[in-house]
């Protein structure tokens, strides 16, 4: 197929669905400079914080799940276009918020849209690239990603920079935590329009019975020939007596979920349970509890995102060579090692007035192995769970997994993300840490037993 594919359009069509992606790590991660910002004009402790970093997670759990179901009912490209809308209404409310409980539910609300974005995009862009480029167009969704934590971590330090800090008055009267949330309407403006001249997904048209207007897609993208195949295909793949629901994760015989969802649950489970996610949403102070300054923090965040993208990088250009489930073991084995490191650096750290230090050349083990272990994620879970998330469920089960499998990597991401703030107070990072190393441990044994490859298989050959 990939013989006659047009790349170009092909290209194109990726590149507006990945901004979804970059909206999806930029709205994570612009909360990582505001905090301070948040806590004075919000006068929060250190819970109230907690809970207002995590509440876009119950959002995007609620977005991921909704945005899963609603794909097979309102189609992928209508419910992309209400994620791109979420996110700009999202983000002038996030900026304008006049208390806690606004900001709260506008977080809620951008949830919702990086919920959808983050479970539509590598369906989506699965459902319209061949199977021999389909690894490496849909690790772009994790590049994205990265890109837009990076986008936020630098937009955060230049307004820091200019206001001198980030509860000064940056322009308008408005303190530059304020601009840093309301500077995420431009990509989500971009995204918006952008989203109106790509097609419609040819599964879901034929899933509709619209099998012209499929073939008229899948025409345009893999050529005439191509095109009557695919859709003869993908019509055998569905069933013919309902259209896709919930119920078909269920196998008919047992009752029980089927195993092809019990692994896209542990896909989504343990690619948060590792603790990527501290570094995200609490890298700035993270860092200021092992001694370095907040300036230092917010470029050690930058840092980490340009290594994160080096990262990314190699796994597009593994992905369908060596396959999914190599890049995955690699990753379970090198995060567990790194952060069995920084469990032990952290466990020769010592309290001062209520915060942790560390011994100079501790501190710099423990900013090594973190880079590292960041690496390590960006270059098997980071982009392969999304992948295979986005590929490994069949035609008529795709909708249905994505829901079940992304509420429960969001809902564990909320999990990790809440607890880490007492967790880190009430037990110490040497702890916390150790924890998030044996999940990583745990994860390898996942890998090996329960993941199965689908490298260069096409969609409509995944086995249910």
């Amino acid at each position: 197929m990939s013989g006659q594919a047009n790349l170009p359009r092909i290209a194109a069509i990726v590149g507006v669905a990945t901004i979804g992606g970059f909206m999806f790590g930029y709205d994570s991660g612009v909360i990582n400079g505001t905090q301070e910002g948040l806590k004075v004009s919000f006068a929060l402790s250190e819970a109230g914080l907690g809970v207002m970093v995590a509440a876009l997670l119950p959002g995007c759990a609620t977005g991921a799940f909704a945005a899963g179901r609603l794909a097979d009912l309102w189609s992928r490209r209508h419910v992309m276009l209400a994620a791109a809308l979420l996110f700009v209404f999202s983000a002038m409310a996030s900026g304008a918020a006049t208390s806690a409980a606004m900001m709260i539910v506008a977080r809620f609300c951008a949830g919702i849209g990086v919920g959808a974005a983050s479970v539509l995009s590598p369906a989506y862009i699965s459902e319209v690239t061949p199977a021999a480029l389909r690894g490496r167009l849909s690790s772009l969704q994790q590049i994205m990603i990265i890109a837009g934590l990076t986008g936020a971590f630098l937009t955060n330090a230049w307004l820091a920079r200019a206001a001198v800090v980030s509860t000064h008055v940056f322009w308008q009267g408005q303190p530059a935590w304020r601009w840093m949330f309301w500077a995420q309407v431009i990509p989500a403006g971009i995204y918006l329009l952008t989203l109106l001249t790509i097609p419609e997904s040819p599964r879901y048209l034929v899933s509709k019975g619209r099998l012209q207007d499929a073939e008229a897609v899948l025409g345009r993208l893999f050529g005439p020939d191509e095109a009557g195949r695919s859709v003869a295909a993908i019509r055998q793949s569905l069933a013919l007596d309902h259209q896709p629901r919930l119920r078909d994760l269920i196998e008919p015989q047992s009752g029980r979920l089927r195993r092809i969802v019990w692994v896209g649950i542990g896909l989504g489970m343990f690619q948060q349970l590792v603790g990527i996610n501290v570094v995200f949403y609490y890298g700035a102070v993270l860092w200021q509890a092992v001694g370095f300054s907040e300036a230092d923090a917010l470029n050690i965040n930058i840092i980490s995102g340009v290594l994160s993208i080096a990262a990314c990088l190699v796994s597009i250009a593994l992905i369908d060579r060596i396959g999914r489930k190599p890049l995955l073991l690699a990753g379970s084995i090198g995060m567990a090692a790194m952060l069995g490191v920084l469990t032990v650096a952290f466990a020769t750290g010592t309290l001062v007035e209520g915060r942790l230090h560390l011994a100079d050349g501790v501190g710099l083990i423990a900013l090594i192995a973190a880079n590292l272990y960041v690496m390590a994620f960006n270059l098997s879970w980071g982009p392969v769970m999304w992948v295979m998330l986005g590929e490994m469920f069949p035609n008529q089960l795709r909708g249905s997994g994505l829901a079940v499998a992304g509420a429960a990597q969001w809902s564990t991401n909320f999990a990790i993300s809440v607890s880490f703030p007492w967790l880190a107070r009430a037990m110490g990072l040497r702890v916390t840490y150790g924890f998030y190393a044996g999940c990583a441990c745990l994860s390898i044994g996942f890998v090996l037993r329960m993941i199965r490859e689908t490298r260069g298989m096409e969609l409509e050959d995944m086995p249910g």
